[in-house]
C-alpha cells in the first residue's frame, strides 16, 4: 500500500487528486469509480465523508452530501468503503470530513477505523491548527495524517501554525469561498504558494476552482499538486459509462506530466 509521502517523492511528478463523495450516486458507484480514478492517472483520491451542514462546499458537493445522507451514508459505511477499496487499488485514500461526525463517532474509535481501512491521511475543513491537538495526539499514534489548509487570505501566524502541524500534505484553497468549478483561478496564486513555502517543508497541494486542463497546467508549475472535486462530480453524473470522466482526468494526467 502506498502512502501519501511515496506520491510526492517521485521527481519532477505533480500529484492528481480526485474528490468523490462517499456513497454518491451510490456506494456500488463509488467502488466503481475510485480504481478507474486510479487508472486514469490519479494520485490519490479523496472520499468525502457526507454531512448536513457542509459549510466549505458549493452547489454541486452539498448536493452528493445530501443524497448520500439520504442513501444513509454513515462514517461506518465510509469506513467499510475505504477497506473495501484498499483491496482494489493501491494509491492513498484520504477522508475529507467535517469535525462533528468524527467527534461523534469518537476520536480514538475513528482513527482505529482509519488505520484498519488504509486510509492515509484526514482532510477536515472545519477544523483550525489550534483546535486540533486532541485529534493529532489521536492520529499519532494510531495514524491517519492530519491535513490542514490554508486560504489566501491566512495570517502569517496561521500560515507558520500550519507548517508546524500538518502532515502528509498542505491544502492550499486557491480562492476564498467554497468548492465549485470557475472560469478562472486568482492571478495571486503563485504569490500564495510563495509566501507558503517560505517557511513551509510539506508538498502544497492546490483545490477549489480547478475545472479544465488549462488551469492545472497552470497551477502545477508551481504547486506539488492539484486537487479536482466538482468538476469530478459532474463527469460522474454522466450516463456514458465514465466515458467523459475518463477523457478528462487522462487529459489533465497528460497536462501535468508535460508542464
Amino acid at each position: 500500500m502506498k502512502k501519501l509521502a511515496d506520491v510526492f517523492n517521485k521527481p519532477e511528478h505533480t500529484a492528481l487528486i480526485a474528490y468523490v463523495t462517499t456513497g454518491y450516486p451510490s456506494v456500488e458507484a463509488t467502488l466503481e469509480v475510485v480504481p478507474l480514478l486510479a487508472e486514469y492517472g490519479c494520485d490519490i483520491v479523496e472520499l468525502g465523508i457526507p454531512f448536513s451542514d457542509p459549510m466549505a462546499d458549493g452547489v454541486t458537493i452539498q448536493n452528493t452530501s445530501f443524497h448520500a445522507l439520504e442513501n444513509g451514508i454513515t462514517p461506518d459505511i465510509c469506513l467499510e468503503t475505504a477497506a473495501t477499496l484498499k483491496r482494489s487499488t493501491d494509491i492513498p485514500l484520504v477522508f475529507m470530513s467535517y469535525y462533528n461526525p468524527i467527534y461523534a463517532y469518537g476520536l480514538d474509535r475513528f482513527c482505529r477505523g482509519c488505520r484498519d481501512a488504509g486510509v492515509s491521511g484526514l482532510i477536515i475543513p472545519d477544523l483550525p491548527p489550534d483546535e486540533g491537538k486532541d485529534l493529532e495526539t489521536v492520529c499519532r499514534e494510531k495514524g491517519p495524517d492530519i491535513i490542514y489548509l490554508l486560504a489566501p487570505s491566512s495570517t502569517d501566524e496561521r500560515i507558520s501554525l500550519v507548517a508546524e502541524r500538518s502532515r502528509g500534505f498542505i491544502y492550499l484553497v486557491s480562492v476564498t469561498g467554497v468548492t465549485g468549478t470557475r472560469s478562472t483561478i486568482s492571478t495571486d496564486l503563485a504569490d500564495f504558494i510563495a509566501r507558503v513555502r517560505t517557511v513551509a517543508n510539506q508538498p502544497l497541494c492546490v483545490g477549489f476552482g480547478i475545472s479544465s486542463a488549462e488551469q492545472a497546467g497552470e497551477i502545477g508549475k508551481v504547486a506539488d499538486g492539484i486537487i479536482i472535486g466538482s468538476r469530478i462530480i459532474q463527469l460522474m453524473e454522466q450516463n456514458d459509462g465514465y466515458v467523459s470522466l475518463g477523457t478528462f482526468v487522462r487529459n489533465i494526467r497528460s497536462t501535468l506530466d508535460r508542464k
